[in-house]
């Protein structure tokens, strides 16, 4: 390695240092630049529509690089934004529709105008729909200049599978718009995440695998020897350099703690010493601070403390980084374990293998029985997560891995006093494929499992809100549960279930059979509303909502199929429903 000439900014007093606990200020003369990755990111935000997708573990340097793109993007006139996930409340999690409106409040609030969610939020069109519309006709058309949405942890939202797929397909659908609107091309949006993600989802609704990916990676040797530099540590080769790396790797935090302590203890012998700064000064406070840099007196204690603690917190990860801690070589862990533990800096992913990513975890974390005394509760949350595997099994169809009639009958029975202590209307669709033992008979068992797995996906893909439930009747019956939905609009999801099954275009012409109305497998369906009441049966009034769905199924079924009729055995309250 080349020997480094003295920094022209060289520490003239303790005073001169910055502790490394935070995001490196703009004008600090500490921060190291990334290998190109400030420039990559400034240029991406300066196109219409870009998008920059920031990743590495924590105290890797991502809030630095974000301050620099929000310094850019201000200097150039843009308005910024920040959405970190940290801050949310758990309860913003419950809904995609909560979270959404959230994430709509927060945008407006920083951009200084006023919240104006109501008049954009249609529960008919759902909340995607509604929070799209939202940010295109209001927010992008209010501002002028392009606006650098900043989403930071976005991996705080991979757990949450009730939102996460939703608002990355989201993502995804705004960075397309901007291909063709203008509007949209205002956008530009920053993702930063500390973990790979771990949620299935489809190649065209993923903004992972679009934009400009910038993955933060661990100082070179090079790096760490200019750092030492500007710390005032002008060593005379690259020997320190290695010792120091060999014990934390190129780790951004651990090597900038590393040299501010380096540059105090220096400091501290030049103002006893009186002599002039040496090419051989802070070798010897070098060996005492890694030699203790494992141990409770040394620099990274509270550092490791945490670490451990965050661990030991959960016991399925303890004992996935025991394996890590105890193993002479790389080890094969669980997917999520192993992003987990990346995450936090612990481990280095070899495709599917990890292994310890500096010598001071394995000198820390050797002596330390992680998951003593904790086997039990590990095998509770262990019974707890096969607990709820079963559960899921009770309650959904293995063929169309929708809800099954255990599930539709718990729902109803929910639904029916829950709407009943509101005063508040419930619909129900009943479904079935029309002439589907023509269809099995003709194309074959293995074509009618196909075909009914596609069309129960459809139907479930055509409702709107976390409370409605789609499931598998019987056969090739579906029932579909709509809370808080009147008859009108009840008609309207039947329609949209309609035309949606038979714009599958699943062929359907045997030539055996005259007379069939379609060339493609069609549905006819039957709809039901009322609002429950107290004061009644809640078993008889929903078998007879169910008995009424039924017989307007049977009615569409005689009217020729492909179609839906509204039931007039209940007495309707509902405009526009005779």
């Amino acid at each position: 390695m080349a020997r480094l000439q003295k920094s022209p900014n060289l520490i003239q007093t303790v005073a001169d240092l910055e502790f490394p606990g935070g995001p490196i200020p703009l004008d600090s003369r500490f921060y190291i630049e990334r290998s190109g990755a400030e420039a990559l990111a400034c240029a991406e935000i300066s196109k219409p529509g870009g998008l920059v997708r920031i990743k590495a573990p924590k105290k890797m340097g991502k809030s630095s690089l974000m301050l620099r793109i929000i310094h850019a993007a201000v200097d150039r006139g843009y308005r910024t934004v920040i959405v970190d996930f940290q801050q949310a409340d758990a309860v913003v999690f419950a809904s995609l529709d909560k979270f959404l409106r959230w994430l709509c409040v927060n945008v407006t609030r920083q951009l200084k105008l006023e919240p104006n969610i109501d008049e954009f939020w249609d529960e008919d069109m759902g909340s995607k729909v509604s929070c799209t519309i939202y940010f295109e006709n209001y927010l992008l058309e209010l501002i002028d200049s392009p606006i650098v949405l900043v989403i930071n942890e976005i991996n705080r939202i991979f757990e949450r599978t009730n939102i996460a797929q939703d608002f990355l397909s989201i993502i995804r659908f705004w960075y397309e718009q901007a291909r063709a609107s203008t509007t949209w091309q205002k956008l530009r949006i920053v993702v930063i995440h500390s973990t790979e993600i771990y949620i299935a989802l489809r190649l065209n609704q993923s903004p992972f695998n679009v934009g400009m990916p910038i993955k933060l990676s661990e100082f070179t040797a090079e790096q760490v020897q200019d750092l030492a530099c500007r710390h005032g540590l002008n060593w005379s080769n690259s020997h320190p350099i290695e010792q120091l790396m060999n014990m934390v790797g190129g780790h951004p935090y651990l090597v900038h703690l590393a040299l501010y302590h380096l540059a105090i203890l220096q400091q501290n012998r030049l103002s006893v010493d009186r002599d002039e700064p040496g090419n051989e000064l802070g070798l010897a406070e070098l060996a005492e601070l890694l030699t203790a840099a494992h141990t409770h007196s040394g620099i990274y204690s509270d550092y490791l403390q945490n670490q451990s603690i965050a661990i030991q917190q959960q016991p399925e990860l303890a004992s996935a980084f025991q394996q890590v801690v105890d193993a002479k070589n790389s080890v094969n862990l669980e997917p999520l374990m192993a992003y987990q533990l990346d995450s936090m800096g612990l481990v280095k992913l070899e495709g599917n293998n990890c292994s310890l990513s500096c010598e001071l975890y394995r000198l820390y974390f050797q002596g330390q029985k992680l998951c003593e005394d904790k086997l039990s509760v590990v095998r509770f949350e262990e019974l707890q997560q096969e607990n709820q595997r079963l559960q899921a099994l009770v309650n959904v169809d293995q063929l169309t891995q929708i809800g099954n009639r255990r599930h539709f009958d718990s729902c109803l029975r929910m639904e029916w006093k829950h709407m009943a202590r509101e005063g508040s209307p419930i619909s129900l669709i009943l479904c079935d494929l029309d002439h589907f033992k023509i269809y099995n008979d003709t194309y074959g068992h293995q074509a009618g499992d196909e075909c009914l797995r596609s069309v129960a996906q459809t139907i479930r893909r055509s409702l709107q809100r976390p409370a409605d439930v789609a499931a598998r009747y019987g056969g090739e019956e579906f029932a579909v549960i709509l809370p808080e939905t009147d008859a009108s609009v009840a008609v309207v999801v039947a329609e949209q279930i309609r035309a949606k099954v038979k714009a599958l275009n699943i062929v359907f012409n045997p030539d055996c059979v005259d007379g069939l109305p379609n060339s493609v497998v069609t549905i006819s369906l039957g709809i039901a509303s009322v609002i429950p009441s107290e004061e009644t049966s809640e078993e008889n009034d929903a078998i007879t909502l169910l008995l009424a769905a039924d017989e307007a199924l049977y009615e569409s079924k005689r009217q020729g199929r492909d179609r839906l009729t509204m039931s007039k055995l209940l007495n309707f309250r509902f405009a526009g429903v005779n």
